[in-house]
């Protein structure tokens, strides 16, 4: 079959690889659809992950059909339209009984590489190298879907492709970041970033009630697209001075609730060793959401980083009592709500579909979206 394969450090290529195969009961294999670009790609791509091998098949968010089930999968059937969470995750440990799917103890494919760095092992994800626990990726023909009954929802029949696409990863992260700020109504609630992750934050804090919401980029065109799809009111990084108006736009307090949904490509180009290391530059848009929230505030990171980052406020926390919370999306916790805010229209994503390419084309679909090229916010490949 034909799949996206890294190709060596800012290099990506078609190539044909293996047809995925059943590996034991609980499996599935999935006719894509569509897959989409994401954001958490970026690093990796420019050797961000030093378990990256040639050949190692991307993309974590995709749709598709079942056309093989193992025989311990009940919940699907052959020809079924599903959506795959980005992580995979067994239903059945500790942190998963606990709604912490992303956490999972079985979900890796074992041991890691950079587990000294990040300490324990968490759940795996489609589109990451094996070496770094991941399983090949959706931007392919086929793929295999681990413990199929916990990970692949089946997508109601009014929600296209483009909007279900989006229920794998970015809608479930944008939805935890408001949960894990605890908005309700009357809060102010500011968004750092106007990515797919940044804008639906600022949706899902709308949606909880938010009484106003605010989204801080850099790019004038997604900026655009959060007044409209959010309702949000808008700061230009780039000629605003952000915690001054920040404290104007919550009455003089700061916001009740700071999201950080830039992630680890926000920044000028470094070295290899310096994006994973983080060295020379602290998380600009974590540290001033720190300095923007208002006394027991709370700030949540929701940036896919694969940095370490030294210079932190810490003293900022605990002097104004602000809570920070880490994050990985839930996305078996929260797709079948949100597919069901899809079939009502509440939630709507396919306009962060900019851009349609054919499988072969995804090279390009990836260079367009890393230079934000014509408007890209997201390109969707399809193997046709």
């Amino acid at each position: 079959m034909r799949a996206l394969c890294w190709a060596g450090d800012g290099h990506l290529a078609v190539r044909q690889v293996p047809d995925p195969e059943l590996r034991n009961d609980q499996d599935a294999i999935v006719r894509v659809r569509c897959s989409a670009t994401s954001g958490a790609d970026l690093p990796l791509l420019a050797g961000g992950s030093p378990t990256f091998a040639v050949g190692d098949v991307l993309g974590h968010e995709f749709v598709g059909d079942v056309v093989e089930v193992g025989r311990r999968v009940h919940r699907h059937r052959v020809g079924d339209r599903v959506v795959v969470a980005a992580t995979v995750s067994c239903g059945a440990c500790w942190y998963c009984r606990r709604g912490l799917p992303a956490a999972c103890d079985n979900g890796s494919v074992g041991p890691t590489v950079d587990d000294p760095a990040w300490g324990e092992s968490v759940a795996g994800c489609f589109g990451r190298p094996p070496a770094g626990g991941g399983l090949p990726g959706g931007h392919a023909e086929y793929v295999r879907v681990p413990y199929a009954d916990v990970g692949a929802f089946g997508v109601p029949e009014p929600v296209p492709d483009d909007r279900a696409l989006f229920a794998s990863a970015a809608a479930p992260a944008g939805w935890l970041g408001a949960e894990l700020g605890g908005v309700g109504p009357g809060d102010v609630v500011a968004v750092w970033g106007a990515g797919a992750v940044g804008q639906l934050a600022a949706r899902a804090a709308r949606l909880l009630g938010a009484d106003r919401v605010v989204v801080v980029d850099r790019h004038p065109d997604r900026l655009r697209f959060a007044r409209w799809y959010a309702e949000a009111d808008t700061l230009d990084h780039a000629n605003a001075d952000v915690l001054a108006e920040l404290r104007e736009l919550s009455g003089g307090r700061g916001p009740d609730v700071c999201v950080e949904a830039v992630g680890a490509d926000g920044g000028p180009p470094r070295s290899r060793a310096e994006r994973f290391l983080g060295a020379g530059r602290p998380p600009d848009a974590v540290r001033e959401a720190v300095y923007a929230c208002r006394k027991g505030g709370t700030v949540v990171v929701l940036g896919d980083r694969t940095d370490f980052a030294d210079a932190f406020p810490l003293g900022v926390l605990t002097r104004r009592g602000v809570t920070l919370h880490g994050s990985r999306p839930q996305a078996h916790r929260h797709i079948p709500m949100l597919l069901g805010r899809m079939a009502r229209d509440e939630l709507r994503t396919e306009h962060l579909a900019t851009h349609h390419l054919p499988l072969d084309r995804a090279a390009d679909g990836y260079a367009l979206f890393r230079d934000r090229a014509d408007g890209c916010l997201r390109a969707v490949f399809s193997p046709g």
